[in-house]
């Protein structure tokens, strides 16, 4: 398979840093089977977090050997509530609706993120992405100096300009529809460090469109340039340029061609689309016609990892994801 080395070597580098890492689905047999695996293999220290409506699996994840916590009794179930109304009740939630919300594995799992207890959470396998988010975004919350919370998915693609098969970021897939200028910049800018941590190389940055330096005019062609500056401005070091065409961007002939003098043309590893509709049908496109390896979503932009699942994620997914949590928890440790 084309993603086999860089997802080795993600799992390789993950075991090096020895993350503890919490599961807060642990009742699905997926999740079951990757604690197991990466607990055996010394991916991550996986902590299992029981689902206090299902009680007849609590036997078989204790049986796993490895740190299990029960939201039902654990008292720190009450610093989740606490937590959840401090920081919602402004926005309408009741203090026994963060009550509930304590035992949640879910909200949980990621308390336990949020106090240090665990160094990122892993969820999605059952939960939907609006969910995994929405625990997300109300205990953890964006990074300093980023407004945006997006995704991105790591296509390992063979090799096209070049012998060697590459590993291309594409931005957003998942969670934004529409971006503003500034949530593109965040996007970008986000994409760009997460990439340092999980592929370990340097991120060259194209700001996709229908149009290469010019070659159109629209209002989306507007707002991939306007961008581009603030990307620029906010980021003085990053290679990047737009608005560029894919073609342009991955092709160096035709980046040579189109974009002259372009830093980015011809060299791109990090491809930001300029909407959800754009980036979803590409990376899908991609790996079924092309055969690439898709790895993710990877949520990106949150000040400490929460990482979010395909609902038709297999075993290996989950603990490749696992792996990539455990890279992106290295840099906040750090």
């Amino acid at each position: 398979m084309p993603g086999d080395a860089f997802l080795d070597g993600v799992r390789a580098r993950a075991r090096a840093s020895r993350r503890r890492i919490a599961f807060p689905e642990t009742a699905d047999p997926r999740v079951q089977a990757a604690i197991r695996t990466l607990s055996a293999e010394g991916i991550v220290e996986p902590v299992a977090v029981l689902d206090p409506a299902r009680p007849e699996t609590h036997a078989a994840i204790r049986s796993l050997g490895v740190a299990v916590v029960d939201p039902a009794s654990d008292a720190r179930r009450e610093r989740v509530a606490a937590d959840l109304y401090r920081r919602r009740a402004a926005k309408g939630l009741t203090e026994a609706q963060a009550g509930e919300l304590g035992r949640d594995p879910l909200y949980f799992g990621d308390d336990l993120v949020l106090h240090g207890e665990v160094d990122g959470c892993v969820a999605g396998a059952v939960h939907t992405t609006a969910d995994v988010l929405r625990a997300a975004l109300w205990l953890i919350g964006p990074a300093p100096q980023m407004a945006t919370v997006s995704s991105a998915f790591y296509m390992v693609c063979s090799a096209f300009r070049g012998s060697a098969t590459e590993v291309l970021t594409f931005t957003d897939c998942a969670v934004i529809p529409e971006p503003t200028p500034a949530q593109l910049a965040d996007i970008a800018i986000s994409a760009a460090e997460d990439r340092r941590r999980i592929v370990g190389d340097e991120p060259i940055i194209a700001m996709l469109s229908f149009s290469t330096k010019g070659s159109a005019e629209h209002p989306s062609v507007s707002r991939v340039r306007e961008a581009v500056d603030v990307i620029r401005h906010r980021q003085p070091k990053l290679v990047v340029d737009g608005e560029l065409q894919p073609d342009a961007a991955l092709i160096t002939s035709i980046g040579v061609r189109k974009a002259p003098g372009s830093d980015a043309a011809g060299r791109a590893n990090v491809l930001v689309f300029p909407s959800l509709d754009a980036g979803n049908i590409a990376y899908k496109l991609v790996e079924r016609l092309a055969g690439a390896a898709a790895v993710g979503p990877i949520l990106q932009g949150l000040a400490k990892p929460c990482s979010d699942l395909s609902r038709g994620a297999s075993t290996d997914d989950i603990i490749n994801v696992a792996a990539i949590t455990a890279l992106q928890a290295e840099h906040v440790a750090r």
